[in-house]
């Protein structure tokens, strides 16, 4: 999706900001004479609604802690003392749509006296409530997964989940059991009888055993999310009692795989680092295209895909990455259980060009091929079709509740016949049982064809476009998606490469569209959402890459999108402890190799044979040092016990190789390989994201050679005894537009180390190291292994 219109609509932003800001709700002399709230004493069931003002009546709207202060005042008490926002409407008797927005906040008292002995442990996000105890618990080799004896189908799935995961952090797998829990054992159940916590509310208690208790599926599993976090920190458990739950319903990422294909095993890895810092939104942009004018200004050279299997439109599937229908039911199965939702998206009328190459007809001849025919009744029933083979029947590949239906950056011009479309398509997918999600579009699209608001969510992205007050005025919930705030297009230019955390830390919540806040605890915003578009496709940018940028900014916007309070510490306190959390069990997307912090190097001088090194096909022979690794081809490999090794990294190996052929292998793993030969280039090479990136070296045949490589998120290095030969960190892609611009290339590559071998040659010393060696430091290696 191509957010970058803001920039040439044609308004200047301090244009912009003006016109937003005079839509903005602001305080009145009448807001100010509503009375602060009497705090409550420890009887109180309910708040003391403050007395309105002559003419008008006080609507309790909404609450920052719903399960302390619910709409109805009704008081649940915390823990702990607690301060409670409350949002409230101040409504005239005589004209109802008269109102005006105010918040008051009120300190409930807890059912303790104090915070306890100790402060609440560091977790992501932070817990809402927390009663310190003293001492700490150790997990024991004994320990079991108990659930509660009845009704215990719920707890005994996220116990099966549970103990695979502990199985990966702790060493060993815990026995799960029925029945009543021992001292040191991990007991899940959901008969909590604190109903006001909701569905993804949890009570997690350290004693002598650790108790995780919830109404619902969710709850439970979020409470096992922290239970991982403080393992993956320590295997002492502080001691106490957390009362936890979100502020916000939606916790979203938004992830562009039309102009990118990321594969079904990243998807899969995203769940689970998702879930494991309780994000439970991820939003699948399932079509997309590149711009025409970096495609020699052609549309039918425009790079363009859907990435789902379609029947009815055969064409309409890429061919260089998809998903089978079956495949993308089991991924919605997968995140069901990690308690996360799976929002598909297929957006049109705009950024249509797959379809348009699918189905030519219904391609619009005034506004280019990426839009829609809009006025061509074929383009309609083109586009329900498409739907409704996802949503319709017994068994819908689309197989949850909500569906995303685009409808964005339509042109101006044909605001009407877009609004129409817009309509049809969300009465449409309501009839098969669906809620819709859309883009926020309809303040750029002004019109008068109405445009259904009930039960509909809207991602409220730029309010040039979708002005956040009258979209609340309309009666969309809306997902704060502020581009100037939470929008990655990799290596483009605009926009951020990077997000900026501290900024998004300090200042940024839900509440925040744009520059436009509103008032705690209304209840139409109803989360946030941070998103990732690959506007420039083709510019050698890698999952490997993607995830360099989101990881940090969804550790700290899970923060921001569970509790728009403080959570207790500065900026520079979070990010220093953010980083000691790592992507959860069974999850390394980054190649990590060593526990934060802590300097790694491995060296496998492969003189003797080593259990933790399998050999197939592959023997050892006299080397460059003693012995090294033979290999006679494609056949012949060993497998090593790491996968790969990410951004910091340097390896270093002696290799000897034969004559080979074009594409043999040296190094590979289900990410990337490392070739002797790169294609019909006959250099040192390597591959990766279905793009192939050669070395200006040619490794000479029947000598051994020092080869070093070392990477960062920037780049790749790479050395030749000793030697820099090549310095991959600056190269352009020029196109050919009227601009003749220019966009950065991403030549990275997080080495795979998994298999070694599918050449002929040999291959000896190789050393590995989590940091990036100087080439002072490389040059010595190699001085002292010649």
């Amino acid at each position: 999706m191509l957010k970058i219109k803001r920039i040439k609509c044609g308004l200047t932003v301090s244009l912009l900001l003006s016109i937003t800001t005079g839509y903005a709700q602001t305080d009145s002399v009448l807001v100010k004479s509503v009375p602060e709230i009497r705090t409550p004493t420890v009887t109180d069931r309910t708040i003391h609604m403050p007395e309105a003002p002559a003419g008008y009546r006080l609507l309790l709207k909404g609450s920052d802690h719903v399960p302390i202060v619910d709409s109805t005042g009704r008081i649940s008490r915390p823990l702990v003392a607690t301060k409670v926002n409350l949002y409230f409407q101040l409504v005239s008797n005589t004209v109802d749509t008269l109102r005006y927005d105010l918040t008051r906040a009120v300190t409930v008292p807890g059912k303790h006296a104090d915070a306890g002995s100790s402060e609440a442990p560091f977790v992501i996000p932070a817990l809402r409530e927390w009663y310190g105890a003293p001492g700490s618990l150790e997990l024991r080799p004994q320990t079991r997964i108990v659930v509660s004896s009845k009704n215990n189908v719920v707890a005994m799935a996220v116990a099966k989940i549970l103990k695979d995961e502990l199985a990966a952090v702790l060493g060993r797998s815990p026995q799960i059991v029925a029945g009543a829990p021992a001292k040191g054992d991990i007991y899940l159940t959901t008969a909590e009888a604190d109903r006001a916590i909701g569905q993804e509310g949890y009570y997690f208690t350290v004693t002598d055993k650790v108790a995780i208790s919830a109404s619902h599926y969710q709850g439970l599993f979020w409470g096992t999310r922290t239970l991982l976090q403080l393992l993956d920190q320590s295997n002492m458990l502080p001691r106490g009692t957390a009362r936890d739950y979100p502020e916000f319903k939606v916790r979203g990422f938004v992830l562009d795989v039309g102009r990118k294909f990321f594969r079904l095993q990243f998807l899969k890895d995203y769940v689970k680092l998702m879930s494991y810092y309780k994000m439970n939104d991820f939003h699948i942009h399932l079509n997309d295209n590149g711009f025409k004018k970096y495609f020699n200004d052609k549309w039918e050279e425009t790079y363009s895909a859907f990435r789902l299997e379609n029947s009815m439109y055969p064409g309409l599937t890429a061919k260089d990455g998809s998903y089978t229908k079956q495949e993308f039911k089991d991924l919605q199965d997968l995140a069901a259980r990690y308690a996360v939702r799976i929002i598909p998206e297929i957006d049109a009328p705009a950024h249509s060009l797959a379809f348009t190459k699918a189905v030519p007809e219904i391609a619009s001849k005034i506004y280019g091929m990426d839009h829609l025919d809009l006025h061509n009744p074929l383009t309609l029933t083109t586009m329900k079709n498409i739907f409704k083979e996802y949503i319709s029947g017994p068994n819908p590949v689309f197989k949850g509740e909500e569906v995303h239906i685009g409808t964005d950056e339509y042109a101006k011009k044909d605001a009407e016949v877009f609004r129409a479309y817009t309509d049809e398509m969300i009465r449409f997918v309501e009839q098969f049982g669906k809620k819709a999600r859309l883009w926020g579009a309809l303040t750029h699209a002004q019109g008068k064809t109405p445009v259904k608001a009930a039960g509909v969510t809207m991602n409220t992205w730029y309010n040039g476009y979708a002005n956040p007050v009258h979209m609340k005025k309309l009666g969309y919930q809306q997902i704060s998606t502020p581009d100037g705030w939470l929008y990655i297009v990799p290596l483009a230019g605009y926009y951020y490469d990077y997000l900026n955390l501290k900024n998004i830390y300090n200042r940024w919540t839900p509440y925040r569209i744009g520059n436009v806040v509103f008032p705690q605890g209304d209840p139409t915003i109803i989360g946030g959402a941070f998103a990732v578009w690959n506007d420039i496709a083709g510019n050698g940018i890698s999952e490997k890459d993607v995830h360099d940028r989101v990881f940090p900014a969804l550790q700290t916007l899970a923060q921001k999108m569970w509790s728009s309070g403080a959570a207790g510490q500065t900026f520079e306190q979070f990010d220093a402890r953010r980083k000691l959390i790592g992507e959860g069990p069974q999850v390394n997307i980054r190649g990590t190799i060593a526990k934060p912090g802590q300097p790694y190097t491995r060296r496998f001088s492969f003189d003797a044979s080593e259990a933790k090194v399998l050999l197939n096909g592959a023997r050892l022979t006299a080397g460059h040092t003693k012995n090294a690794l033979s290999f006679t081809g494609a056949r012949s490999f060993a497998q090593l016990p790491l996968a790969e090794v990410g951004y910091d990294y340097t390896v270093s190996f002696w290799i000897n190789p034969a004559q080979n052929v074009e594409n043999a292998v040296v190094f590979s793993s289900p990410n990337a390989s490392i070739k002797l030969k790169q294609l019909k280039t006959g250099k040192l090479g390597f591959s990766r994201d279905g793009y192939d990136i050669s070395f200006d070296y040619t490794l000479p045949e029947n000598a051994w050679t020092m080869i070093s490589v070392s990477g960062t998120s920037k780049g790749t290095k790479l050395y030749v005894n000793g030697a820099l030969r090549q310095s991959l960190y600056d190269n352009w892609i020029q196109y050919n537009d009227k601009d003749k611009t220019r966009m950065r290339k991403s030549e990275t590559l997080v080495f795979p180390l998994q298999t070694i071998g599918g050449f002929s040659g040999k291959l000896d010393e190789l050393q590995v190291w989590n940091r990036v060696l100087t080439g002072r430091e490389v040059q010595q290696l190699f001085d002292r292994e010649k």
